[in-house]
């Protein structure tokens, strides 16, 4: 077995904690009592990517509850996911209810399907998922329906909170949304920022790290974690650089762990 699903499996997650681990880009591994969940996780081969799936597509098993926070290919993986639902038989998969279509067609069942809109919650035992729309680039709500194409998640259960940002920028009425949830144990942030050529190839953006750290700042998780950094050269972002801007404006307030792959990292409420 692949070791960092291996210790995904066997890592213990008693009441009031949680194990997570790292998998690039915005790809982590929650581990809440004995549930797995895994939020976007790009698994796909690619020339262009500058890290190896950390666990291979066909490897993996085990997973409860599948999470992508919006449609592409970093974050739902569609060829991987029409693997997982066959190597995962029961899992769930979640995802903006917009796309319930594009998911179906990876020959998920629909009732394995959860389409999650902002304001929405959805519950597995005593795990909930909470959606909070987000702003990649733009908030973007679809025309017909009004439904959001990009998800934030906080994630609750076992006496624990994880906010997963997905890939977003910071909107008026953002901060109040996730404060509600407070206090947050752990949260992954995307840090890549967006500038015009990238906008001009049509690779839209994020927080930059000034503006994460910002929010990491006045959110105050126990623990902040930078994403969206390593995977592609033309999309990157400096985790140091966060790290020190966080630590320069924010003194003390708020544990920043900039991860390793598949590293466990354990989480206390």
């Amino acid at each position: 077995m692949n070791e960092i699903l291996k210790s995904m499996q066997e890592t213990p997650a008693p009441y009031g904690t949680a194990a997570l681990w790292w998998l690039g880009q915005m790809g982590l591994a929650i581990k809440l009592g004995d549930t797995l969940l895994l939020v976007d996780y790009f698994a796909s081969h690619r020339p262009d990517r500058q890290i190896p799936p950390p666990i291979p597509v066909e490897e993996m098993t085990g997973i409860d509850v599948f999470l992508g926070t919006h449609d592409h290919l970093d974050h739902i993986d569609h060829a991987a996911w029409r693997v997982w639902a066959k190597t995962c038989p029961e899992a769930k998969f979640v995802f903006p209810a917009v796309h319930q279509q594009a998911v179906v067609a990876d020959g998920i069942a629909p009732e394995r399907c959860v389409g999650l809109d902002d304001g929405q919650s959805w519950s597995l035992g005593e795990i909930t998922v909470h959606a909070i729309a987000a702003a990649h680039e733009f908030l973007a709500p679809d025309p017909a329906t009004g439904r959001y194409p990009c998800l934030q998640y906080i994630i609750e259960g076992n006496g624990v909170r994880i906010y997963h940002a997905g890939d977003t920028l910071r909107y008026e009425g953002m901060l109040p949304k996730l404060k509600a949830f407070a206090p947050i144990d752990a949260a992954l942030l995307p840090i890549n920022g967006r500038d015009g050529a990238r906008y001009r190839r049509d690779c839209i953006g994020n927080m930059t790290f000034q503006e994460a750290a910002d929010l990491a700042g006045e959110l105050r998780p126990r623990l902040v974690l930078p994403g969206h950094w390593d995977m592609f050269a033309a999309n990157s972002g400096d985790p140091a650089a966060f790290a020190d801007y966080l630590d320069a404006k924010f003194p003390g307030q708020v544990e920043c762990q900039v991860p390793e792959y598949g590293k466990p990292i354990l989480v206390k409420a």
